[in-house]
């Protein structure tokens, strides 16, 4: 673009010289290399538009003080002198206004054609135009430039959103198989160690443990089909609101049921009135009661449990407490199940994303505790 400019401003250029102008010598050769040196370097006014400037100058006094057409290269000096007000400082900007007026004014005193005060007044007058657009131009593309900074980085913010939205559906979603998978593997295990160990002695409780194995292994399934089910659905809530079809705390029960069968007495008790939650908040309170049943058949050995569900004003409270000591020392009912360490910390991680908190630890009297408070406003409702 800039090349085809600087081509055209030559051209017109030449054409205006090559008409005859009386009281000014006819183009020859100095002055067709003149007024190509005065116009045809705009085509660098981007890269360089300080020294642009200067060689455009300099041909055009060279040109008037021999004598040539005053008006004749105007052009790439005023081209170069907008570049130069647009995009280099403003001191530099100042500085080459003066010098092209100067330079109009020296071209007027030579043609001696107008008063010097109209030549003084024609050479501020444009100077101040082009400078002007030239200011305006810089300012515009300052702007844009901004503008295309801020989208620039609403971008990479914007990755970086998406980043942290699938690396939490990822931790929610192995939140979720975490939870699953540890339990029923868990009771699974316990009960198929109870079917080995009584296998010969009493056949009808293994043959009871192994119907324990089947339910569970049937819930799990069932669970891991809800939840993969949820994954597969082609719209859903953007924070990752868990949907009603979720287990909740009217499926405590079923846990409950199936500690006993594996052998573990455990009662549910209930404080206050119950009422319909968040399905998010009771989906929270279900898998830490379901963690901690987990822990109680991994760790706790010969156990009684207490689930306890309180309903406050504004807090729903679960805890979960048993009097094992450890394993038993025959080993009996757990096998070789082990842990990863990391249930503790996914019960408080998700409990922090209802903005809950969970305590754990020894009781006083013997035994092990897990204690979840969650928010539970009548007003948070899931929509």
């Amino acid at each position: 673009m800039d090349a085809a400019l600087a081509v055209g401003y030559t051209a017109v250029a030449v054409l205006i010289g090559r008409e005859y102008h009386d009281q000014w010598l006819p183009l020859d050769t100095l002055g067709y290399a003149l007024t190509v040196t005065a116009n045809l370097p705009v085509a660098f006014r981007r890269r360089a538009p300080a020294t642009v400037l200067a060689v455009c100058l300099m041909a055009w006094i060279v040109s008037i003080t021999i004598g040539y057409y005053p008006a004749l290269n105007v052009y790439g000096s005023m081209v170069a002198l907008y570049t130069l007000t647009a995009e280099r400082p403003r001191w530099m900007a100042v500085t080459g206004g003066g010098l092209v007026a100067g330079t109009w004014i020296y071209a007027g005193a030579l043609a001696a054609r107008a008063s010097m005060a109209s030549v003084i007044v024609q050479a501020v007058v444009f100077v101040a135009v082009v400078s002007k657009f030239g200011d305006n131009a810089g300012k515009l593309a300052a702007r844009n430039r901004e503008l295309a900074e801020v989208t620039e980085r609403l971008r990479v913010e914007q990755a970086d959103r998406a980043r942290r939205a699938v690396a939490d559906e990822r931790m929610r979603i192995a939140g979720e198989l975490h939870d699953i998978v540890a339990h029923h593997m868990s009771v699974i295990a316990v009960q198929a160690g109870m079917a080995a160990y009584v296998h010969d002695r009493s056949p009808e409780d293994a043959k009871a443990a192994v119907g324990v194995i089947a339910d569970a292994a049937r819930e799990g399934q069932e669970e891991l089909r809800r939840m993969l089910g949820l994954l597969r659905a082609p719209t859903g809530d953007a924070e990752g609101v868990p949907d009603a079809a979720a287990p909740g705390l009217s499926a405590v029960g079923g846990l409950v049921e199936r500690m006993r069968a594996a052998g573990v007495p455990t009662r549910q008790v209930v404080v206050g009135r119950p009422r319909p939650l968040p399905a998010g908040i009771e989906l929270c309170a279900y898998r830490v009661i379901q963690e901690s049943l987990t822990n109680v058949l991994k760790h706790a050995g010969p156990a009684q449990v207490t689930v306890t569900t309180e309903f406050h004003v504004g807090e729903l409270a679960v805890r979960v407490s048993d009097d094992g000591t450890g394993l038993s020392d025959d080993g009996t009912g757990l096998g070789d199940v082990t842990g990863s360490g990391h249930g503790l910390i996914g019960m408080r991680e998700r409990a922090r994303l209802y903005g809950g908190t969970v305590t754990a630890g020894p009781r006083a009297g013997g035994g092990f505790e897990v204690v979840l408070t969650l928010p539970a406003t009548p007003e948070r409702t899931e929509r």
